[in-house]
């Protein structure tokens, strides 16, 4: 019997976005847990940097013209993506992949990455890439299973791996 809790990945347009979908506290514990791993452990939520907080305080805006998913576990959001619109090479990239501790290893991220993937492949990307902290050993190592490859860098930040997997090869 599998004890796992099940859990539905949903689509969530840009513009659908609302605090009560979970998506805030996500995004808040992503950024906080992010900060903390960089050595810049932040107290206070509102003491993230700007950047971050406008995600947090209106999703809408800041990943207008994304498309987010949210997974759930019954009604409430156990974790999320956000993959960004194709640019004008093609590509779009996922962001912000977060899954709360408590699920983890359930499959809620790599579901994430397949819903991904397949709204990508159904709007015409060619390809799809993402960069991750070279500490999250964990996190590459699933990108890598869902078919990512390292990539020359396209961040400035030097503790960045970029990613990318081409689609419908």
């Amino acid at each position: 019997m599998n004890d796992r809790p099940a859990f539905r990945t949903v689509r969530l347009p840009g513009a659908q976005v609302s605090p009560t979908q979970g998506l805030t506290g996500l995004l808040t514990a992503y950024h906080l847990r992010t900060e903390e791993e960089k050595g810049l452990a932040v107290a206070r939520p509102e003491d993230l940097p700007e950047r971050y907080l406008s995600e947090i305080r209106d999703p809408a805006s800041a990943f207008a013209g994304s498309l987010v998913l949210s997974a759930l576990h019954d009604d409430t959001a156990v974790g999320c993506a956000v993959l960004t619109a194709a640019g004008g090479d093609g590509r779009s990239e996922i962001k912000r992949l977060w899954v709360e501790p408590a699920y983890r290893g359930g499959g809620v991220a790599s579901g994430l990455i397949r819903e991904a993937l397949s709204a990508a492949e159904e709007t015409g990307v060619r390809a799809v890439r993402l960069s991750v902290w070279h500490w999250r050993a964990g996190a590459i190592a699933l990108y890598v299973r869902h078919g990512f490859t390292a990539v020359e860098s396209w961040e400035d930040r030097q503790d960045l791996v970029c990613m990318e997997r081409r689609i419908g090869l």
